[in-house]
């Protein structure tokens, strides 16, 4: 039977069940990558499990997001996932060495391989032929102790790309693109893969910036073909050998379809405050900026940064703007160096920042209040940047970097200068010396944790009660995302392995009185939260599942679930409902009494549950979509609770 590369990737590592549409299905992984911001839970989740040694491929630990050390909590963090690496056997990026996912890329990206991370943009390895996934740390955690992932089988849509990108457009815009037609919702229950003619302009960081913000649009994940373009990248990366082709069959098809004519797009820009707020840059041009941003995992490549100092050569950005430099990598940087890119943005006026995340999840490069600030970052939530009032806009590395020169909003095609014409380098420097290799088994056992007084045991939670009857704290509409569920920024990062002290800032951007009232209501009984569609886009922090149910969260109601959130909540212990009619959100209010009884009885039997709103004597009927296996998980009280019966511990041989 002819298949699309998705389904290739799929069939080639499917453990359990079958590639059927919405059927739960149980996926081999071959690698796994962790960020600092995640990892440090990943970490404390596998020796809650007490496992010995990671049963994969290979796994990858990266420290990018808690950069900034204003205090102890970061750097001991960072000695903490240094050791947990060196016990179970995983390798290790040190602080400044980069962004996990370009350097994921660079230097363990495979064609043909799964690479399941506990990072929403994981997929944007999909852009060099590898079936990438984000999910929450505890997915992953089990996936690094042998286990399979569990995903209910997407559809595959299907985007045929023809012509080639005029002057002045670059990938940053097909994306963009993506989400002005079909909005943050267009991906759900879906993988995109991307084919046709036009991917023979489209470079693999080309791809990988339209592979990265899929997760803007709900995607499972982002697929391309592993095609000579993508023998290029890896040959030089001295990876060449790890080269395989990958290609859809001549008469494959898919469950949707699209088309994108490369030649007809133009400059777009994400306004505030959704990465689906799109418009064309000239309709909104003259708008005074007070930041323009480069970098970030959305745009890591080479040429994104090259394109911006050509543009600059010998000029100035407007002084009232703050032009900020994110390298991506360390190698990315010592290029821009060696080719002189790093001197013209520095005579330029750039502010030349660390390898790593940064401004983009809100630690340092705020913005100033309701000023406008350009980024080539995946997303603009509200409150994101680390600036509550503030007013970022998506764009690409041509447009942020035109808007700087002339201190507002501006089309670049409207400079009058020629188009550069960077490439990425054919015989880059390559820079591994900041990458520690696993321990081998053996001396692996005998490393003892370094843990500060930040690193706090997990919280153990008890199984969901044939019985609950619990109050509504909290209403919330759609499109609710991770960001205002439980925030990221200086404030709160440095917090991820303290659930007690995180949760404190739980639903803040939303209700800041949350925290108080869910701590009151905790010990008797929990308490319920009813949301919109699309409830938890956004990050994969399992913090805003795992904070939550600390406070006592045992129940969310919503229109529809976000992917990875709703696969969170399950995680630990938190029953997500979708409601069968969503009129029935308007009837719910905070302070409503909800009752569900026998719930043993109705997941296991049918995926309908008959919810009581006492306060209103009305009843709402919602859908669990559990699989059994996802119904064990809740009635074991959380998933670490039900590993515990089914990973074995034994050291592996590597």
């Amino acid at each position: 039977m002819a298949m699309n590369v998705a389904h290739k990737l799929i069939f080639s590592h499917l453990l359990e069940g079958e590639m059927r549409a919405g059927e739960e299905i149980g996926l081999k992984i071959d690698q796994t990558l962790t960020q600092d911001a995640t990892g440090t839970m990943v970490m404390l989740e596998l020796e809650a499990m007490e496992l010995d040694c990671v049963r994969t491929e290979l796994s990858a630990q990266y420290v990018d997001h808690n950069l900034l050390q204003e205090d102890h909590k970061n750097p001991d963090d960072h000695l903490f996932l240094q050791s947990a690496c060196e016990r179970f056997g995983i390798w290790y990026s040190r602080p400044g060495n980069g962004v996990s996912h370009p350097l994921h890329q660079e230097r363990f990206g495979r064609p043909g391989k799964t690479l399941l991370g506990s990072d929403s943009h994981t997929c944007a390895a999909g852009a060099i032929g590898m079936l990438a996934i984000g999910a929450g740390g505890l997915e992953v955690a089990m996936a690094m102790a042998g286990g399979p992932f569990y995903v209910k089988m997407p559809d595959v849509w299907g985007v045929k790309l023809s012509g080639e990108l005029p002057p002045w457009v670059s990938a940053k815009d097909v994306i963009l693109e993506m989400l002005r037609r079909h909005s943050v919702k267009g991906g759900v229950g879906r993988i995109v893969e991307y084919y046709g003619p036009g991917l023979a302009h489209l470079s693999a960081l080309d791809r990988n910036v339209i592979a990265n913000m899929g997760a803007e649009l709900g995607a499972t994940t982002t697929v391309f073909p592993s095609d000579s373009e993508v023998r290029r990248f890896l040959k030089s990366q001295a990876c060449e050998r790890d080269w395989i082709e990958l290609t859809a069959d001549v008469d494959a098809d898919y469950d949707q379809h699209d088309e994108i004519d490369l030649s007809d797009l133009e400059p777009l820009i994400a306004l505030p405050s959704s990465p689906d707020n799109v418009r064309p840059v000239r309709e909104v041009a003259g708008k005074p900026i007070y930041q323009a941003y480069i970098g970030s995992s959305a745009n890591p490549g080479y040429r994104d940064f090259a394109v911006a100092a050509r543009m600059l050569f010998g000029q100035m950005v407007h002084p009232r703007v703050s032009f900020d430099v994110n390298p991506t990598s360390r190698q990315i940087l010592a290029n821009l160096v060696r080719d002189s890119h790093l001197q013209a943005l520095i005579g330029a006026g750039a502010r030349i920042h660390q390898a790593g995340c940064n401004g983009c999840i809100g630690m340092g490069q705020a913005p100033a209040s309701d000023k406008i600030s350009l980024r080539t970052v995946p997303r603009n939530f509200p409150g994101r940047s680390g600036t509550r009032e503030d007013k970022v806009c998506l764009v690409s590395p041509e447009t942020a970097t035109a808007s700087a020169m002339k201190g507002v909003i501006t089309d670049p095609r409207e400079l009058g200068l020629d188009y550069p014409d960077v490439c990425e380098p054919e015989l880059p420097l390559i820079h591994t010396g900041m990458l520690q290799a696993p321990n081998p088994p053996q001396r692996a056992q005998q490393v003892e944790f370094d843990r500060g007084p930040n690193i706090v045991p997990l919280p153990e939670f008890e199984p969901l009660p044939d019985r609950l009857e619990v109050p509504v704290l909290l209403t919330v509409g759609d499109n609710v995302s991770t960001d205002e569920i439980m925030p990221a920024g200086a404030r709160v990062l440095p917090l991820r392995s303290n659930i007690p002290k995180i949760s404190e800032f739980a639903f803040q951007p939303i209700d800041e009185s949350y925290h108080d009232r869910a701590f009151a209501a905790r010990d008797s009984g929990g308490h319920a939260i009813v949301g919109g569609y699309n409830y938890g886009q956004g990050s994969s922090r399992e913090h805003a599942a795992l904070a939550p149910r600390y406070l006592g969260l045992r129940i969310v109601i919503a229109k529809g679930f976000a992917r990875i959130h709703w696969q969170n909540l399950v995680n630990f212990g938190v029953l997500p409902l979708e409601l069968a009619d969503a009129a029935d959100h308007a009837q719910i209010e905070g302070q409503d009494e909800l009752r569900i009884e026998s719930l043993g009885h109705q997941m296991r039997s049918a995926n309908s549950v008959t919810v009581k709103n006492l306060t209103k004597s009305r009843t709402i009927e919602a859908r669990h979509h559990l699989s059994p296996r996802q119904v064990e998980i809740l009635a074991c009280g959380g998933l670490i609770n039900w590993a515990k019966a089914h990973v074995q511990r034994a050291v592996p041989t590597r």
